[in-house]
């Protein structure tokens, strides 16, 4: 979902110095669930797409090192949640992740993999400064190593146009009109840039994608 969308040592980032103090990008921890899940709450409560804990713990538990929270001086500031999803399926939001249910999701990385950005979230007084793009930084600098030849997502409350302008291209056949994510969700896929064997084309520009208007920005 916030798709549009819907430990390791933490690492400095590119600007390292916010108003408000140091800003850093880490693997999430077991106690950064509280602020996570009022971080996800205040940002798709309204669009009724707020899943709770369980489900967002499972997120991440299915795939730990391809989700991040960042930190702006002491403060959880926001977080993104990606895990490897098969080329045109998404996550439940109705369900946790179960490794049963999808057995090819906890192997190792593949080659022609496809990464799903499910959710991205920045802390509302501290929008427009440009820490979504550091998390969507990680995130491809993470997808490259992996070797992921695409990124995917859910564009949810009407921000499919924005993430078509960053290059993604929308598939509106994929998702049923029961998904769950809204009546104007729409699946988007874009390629990978650097990683051998990815798709070329309009779509294939860097993921340096500014933040979500109205919810990561």
């Amino acid at each position: 979902m916030g798709d549009g969308v819907r430990t390791e040592g933490a690492v400095r980032t590119e600007g390292a110095v916010d108003a408000e103090g140091a800003v850093r990008v880490r693997r999430i921890a077991d106690g950064d669930w509280d602020a996570i899940v009022e971080l996800e709450r205040d940002a798709y409560a309204g669009l009724g797409l707020s899943e709770g804990r369980a489900a967002l713990q499972s997120r991440a538990c299915t795939s730990p090192g391809t989700c991040f929270a960042l930190d702006v001086g002491f403060r959880t500031a926001g977080y993104v949640l990606a895990l490897p999803y098969p080329a045109f399926r998404y996550p439940d939001l109705e369900r946790a992740e179960s490794a049963a249910a999808l057995p090819a999701l906890t192997g190792p990385p593949q080659s022609a993999g496809n990464l799903h950005l499910h959710d991205i979230v920045i802390a509302r007084p501290l929008r427009r400064r440009g820490l979504a793009r550091i998390l969507l930084h990680r995130l491809v600098r993470t997808a490259r190593a992996r070797g992921d030849e695409r990124i995917s997502l859910v564009a949810v409350g009407g921000s499919a146009r924005f993430w078509s302008a960053r290059g993604f291209m929308p598939y509106p056949h994929v998702l049923p009109a029961d998904s769950g994510y809204g009546t104007d969700a729409v699946y988007m896929s874009k390629p990978v840039r650097g990683v051998p064997g990815a798709l070329s084309g309009p779509g294939s520009a860097p993921l340096y994608a500014p933040p979500l208007p109205h919810e990561v920005s």
